[in-house]
């Protein structure tokens, strides 16, 4: 392949140009935001403001696609820890059991993050990084698209282009002008709003944990977390499915109070404030089925948010894209149709689709198709939960799917039906993780909700 462009120089964009820049003799990475050298937030990347996940496979693939991608953040003021026993899990208002999982996790900034992984990227051979430039439409000859034309009316041809321009994708427009048909869309309804603020940090916070992880629940559809990152520093995003949590610094701790379980709430309520507060809603999870299309034109991907845009509060998005990207590269180093790279996509979006999906659907107010499968797997799941608050063993397979790292039925497998259902039975003892109380919805403080 001579050469390949990118639409769109966020994670996915950068991720793709990466697996792409090891099989093309040139990648061109185009974005309509200017992409200065500091790490600074941009128009074109709104949620960079929120606390964001890099889940245990995302590091994995990032630093396979970019080696020594983890050392560097490191320098830079990034810091690693065990995910089990460093990290608060709280579902169902209940701390799964903390003990040494074996994986590794890395607490960054999304702006640190995006910003190094932009440098490497443009420092790859044949590898151009170009800041406003907005692509206005595709040029085609026959059933191949052949480049892009941008709004500055530039052509630039290609023989593969890439589009990772995330949930506002126009593919789909383009696809009907070029006289394909569009994908069919999935959605799930979920108006969420969340909020985030920045705390400074300091040593004793949380006892010393780094990470709160704190699930809605349909009691209180209400979820947080709070992340340590560079700089020392707390970011902390709460938010409400229906409702919004406010910006001022006194409505965000009264907020905080109502989710539940008590750790971020004790968090934000004595750490010093750094800064404004900030909203993002999501009005849904959207899943593009570009692996159902019967015909689609050569020469064109579609990767990331652009096939599918997660319920951001479950932290997927960036490993997903990373996966995503591995995949792009194996895909174009054969040359195969489209249909073989989106059926591969549609794998590994599966998982984190059903987790979000199923998820989702347990809380009252999210409209979407509830099938009897949905309901008896959430109602495992909440006594899975209750069992992973005191065995180990439960909690570490949690997070193994949690961070993509093994498909949702994993947990239910029989090893795991088990353990719960002896945990049920009152097999399981122990006691509640330390720094964690199971709040009762009555004493919530919902007043909206």
């Amino acid at each position: 392949m001579r050469h390949a462009v990118v639409i769109g120089a966020s994670m996915s964009g950068l991720l793709a140009a990466a697996a792409l820049s090891r099989i093309a003799g040139r990648v061109t990475v185009l974005d309509r935001d200017e992409l200065p050298e500091e790490d600074v937030h941009r128009r074109g990347t709104a949620q960079s403001r929120h606390a964001h996940g890099l889940l245990a496979r995302g590091l994995e693939v990032m630093e396979q696609l970019l080696p020594g991608l983890t050392a560097e953040l490191t320098a830079r003021g990034a810091f690693g820890g065990d995910l089990q026993a460093d990290c608060r899990w709280i579902n169902e208002g209940r701390r799964l059991a903390p003990a040494p999982g074996g994986m590794p996790g890395l607490l960054v900034s999304r702006l640190l993050l995006e910003g190094q992984i932009r440098r490497r990227v443009a420092g790859l051979p044949g590898v151009e990084v170009i800041g406003e430039s907005q692509v206005f439409s595709l040029t085609r000859s026959g059933d191949r698209v052949t480049g892009v034309r941008l709004v500055s009316d530039e052509t630039i041809t290609a023989d593969l282009v890439v589009d990772a321009s995330g949930r506002g994708s126009h593919t789909p427009a383009w696809l009907a002008e070029l006289g394909f048909p569009a994908p069919g869309e999935e959605r799930v309804e979920i108006d969420l709003t969340y909020t985030t603020r920045v705390f400074r940090r300091r040593a004793d916070d949380l006892a010393g944990d780094p990470v709160v992880i704190m699930a809605a629940t349909r009691a209180i559809p209400r979820a947080g977390v709070a992340l340590a990152m560079e700089g020392d520093r707390w970011i902390v995003t709460i938010g409400g499915y229906g409702d919004a949590p406010p910006s001022d610094h006194e409505g965000f701790v009264a907020y905080a109070k109502s989710l539940p379980a008590p750790d971020i709430h004790e968090l934000v309520a004595s750490a010093e404030p750094l800064g404004e507060g900030r909203h993002h809603r999501t009005p849904a999870s959207v899943r593009r089925r570009y692996e159902r299309l019967s015909r689609f034109p050569r020469g064109l991907a579609v990767v990331g948010d652009a096939v599918c845009a997660f319920n951001p509060i479950y932290g997927q998005g960036m490993s997903v894209a990373a996966v995503e990207a591995l995949r792009l590269g194996e895909w174009a180093a054969r040359d195969r149709p489209a249909g073989e790279l989106f059926r591969s996509i549609a794998r590994v979006v599966d998982g984190p689709w059903d987790i979000v999906v199923s998820g989702d659907l347990r809380l009252p107010g999210v409209r979407g198709r509830r099938t009897p499968k949905t309901r008896v797997i959430n109602a495992y799941l909440e006594r899975f939960h209750r069992a992973a608050e005191h065995d180990v063993e439960l909690g570490r397979r949690f997070l193994r799917v949690a961070n993509l790292i093994d498909p949702p039925r994993a947990l239910l497998r029989p090893a795991c039906l088990f353990r719960v259902f002896r945990g049920a039975m009152g097999g399981a003892g122990g006691s509640r993780g330390v720094g964690t109380q199971r709040r009762e919805p009555e004493v919530a403080g919902l007043d909206q909700a």
